[in-house]
């Protein structure tokens, strides 16, 4: 059996390398393009779409548009990490704040009946490396997870087809179950 493909897109992150082999260690095979270079469709090619970290702001969606008609468009899951979580919300009527600045291990309730939680606690210890915050849940979107500092610190699409973790879910274990979690969806 072919192992499932997923587009991992690169919007500057420091740890795209570590990223990509945490998909890899899930039995998945992984390409990565820049936010500029985004394929129209990954329709038949791709099992799911990562949207990396970004050291950009996440409001620029001209600059990003190509990436969220992806993210719109596309018939498979997806997943949003730190920035590209960051991206997708503002993109979807979002707003972020200035918040304290968090570097490492951080502790997050999870809402439990989400099938990206299955292999975690309801408390889950998550990496951080950020000052930016969704403050809400933009229209057709919920918070699954939150912590002292954001009540957003995991979202889901009403469709089930979107994620996003405001954590850097490449690295402690936690974040490697939830991306678990997550691969499960499209395995």
């Amino acid at each position: 059996m072919a192992r499932p493909r997923v587009l991992v897109v690169n919007n500057g992150t420091l740890s795209l390398k570590q990223l990509r082999a945490r998909f890899e260690q899930l039995g998945s095979d992984t390409e990565a393009v820049a936010a500029t270079d985004v394929p129209s469709s990954v329709e038949g090619r791709y099992q799911a779409v990562v949207l990396s970290g970004t050291k950009v702001r996440a409001y620029d969606t001209e600059f990003y548009r190509p990436l969220i008609d992806l993210v719109t468009t596309a018939s498979v899951p997806v997943f949003g990490i730190c920035g590209g979580m960051q991206i997708i919300a503002v993109a979807a009527g979002g707003e972020l704040a200035d918040g304290p600045q968090r570097v490492g291990g951080f502790e997050v309730q999870v809402d439990k009946t989400e099938p990206i939680f299955t292999h975690v606690k309801p408390t889950v210890t998550v990496f951080h490396r950020h000052t930016l915050y969704l403050q809400a849940a933009p229209p057709g979107f919920r918070s699954i997870g939150h912590s002292e500092h954001a009540p957003v610190e995991f979202l889901r699409s009403d469709d089930g087809r979107v994620f996003g973790a405001q954590a850097h879910l490449e690295f402690r274990s936690d974040g490697l179950e939830i991306l678990r979690g997550f691969a499960q969806l499209y395995s």
